[in-house]
């Protein structure tokens, strides 16, 4: 089954939003402040390029992804 271009589009915009909201209660920050801390990672990145497959992932697997770079452990966040 293969998923056409506007579905991968719709899943990263959610996923863009669940992550948002996971980081803002993590870091205790409002909703669209951690939009826009996430929006400058490389992890955001990753995400952006179909082609990298995250997309598929849950919320919590980016948010750690984040986590790790946020922390500079690169280790780690390539793992994930």
């Amino acid at each position: 089954m293969t998923v056409d271009e506007n579905a991968i589009s719709f899943i990263i915009k959610v996923l863009t939003a669940n992550v948002a909201e996971e980081l803002a209660d993590i870091m205790d920050k409002p909703t669209t402040i951690a939009l826009r801390d996430f929006m400058a990672t490389k992890t955001y990145n990753v995400l952006m390029k179909p082609g990298s497959l995250l997309y598929r992932e849950s919320p919590a697997y980016v948010v750690d992804m984040v986590k790790s770079e946020m922390s500079g452990d690169w280790q780690r966040w390539l793992e994930v």
